[in-house]
């Protein structure tokens, strides 16, 4: 597993990317040699399954799980919150793009249930770098339409006073409902580490990635 920053480069998939087809390769093998699935993201909850080594590459989702060794799934992100799924004996993965739009519709919710539809039955959860309540400002209207979705766990303050979101803490409430642990979180803030890309606080339109695999 690895959450690339700004020192990997423009990880940006597909005919989204900026760089050349050479350079994108370049940079995800020195990520990791392994084949790479990436995904038309669309904030949506659209999950799929991985059978071979890149497999499923381009289709639009924004989660993918598989059982298949040596397949390297990966999403892309500049302040959505990247959450690795994996079951604890080591035979399945997930990984999944969760903005609010997706957290609120069920994307996390549809990966795990993919996940445990192919016999993970103890997943747990990593979560990587992502905006954090302090840095991510949000209109009330919707706030209190996210937190009567995912309960108060939501809920953040600015580091001005104002309404937040509170992505984090709406990951982590979106697992404790489904029954996964969430193991690890780095606990990163994208929009205040420069060592990241952060699309709300610079204007970025980099992208980091977080790329899962199965040895």
């Amino acid at each position: 597993m690895r959450f690339t920053g700004r020192a990997e480069g423009d990880l940006r998939p597909g005919p989204f990317t900026a760089s050349t087809d050479a350079e994108l390769t370049e940079r995800r093998a020195a990520v990791t040699a392994l084949p790479w699935t990436w995904l038309t993201q669309v904030h949506g909850t659209g999950v799929v399954i991985v059978r071979a080594p890149g497999g499923s590459s381009g289709e639009e989702a924004d989660a993918a799980v598989t059982t298949v060794r040596a397949a390297a799934l990966s999403v892309a992100t500049a302040d959505c919150a990247p959450v690795v799924l994996a079951n604890r004996t080591g035979d399945a993965l997930g990984v999944v793009h969760a903005g609010w739009r997706g957290l609120v519709d069920g994307v996390v919710a549809a990966a795990v249930a993919a996940l445990r539809a192919g016999g993970a039955d103890e997943p747990i959860a990593a979560l990587g770098p992502c905006i954090h309540p302090a840095c991510y400002e949000f209109g009330e209207a919707d706030l209190a339409m996210v937190v009567d979705r995912l309960g108060d766990s939501a809920r953040g303050v600015t580091a001005q006073g104002g309404p937040a979101l509170d992505l984090p803490g709406a990951v982590r409430a979106v697992l404790s409902s489904v029954g996964v642990e969430l193991a690890v979180d780095v606990g990163v803030c994208t929009a205040c580490n420069d060592d990241y890309y952060s699309h709300r606080a610079r204007g970025d339109l980099e992208r980091q990635a977080t790329v899962a695999w199965l040895p």
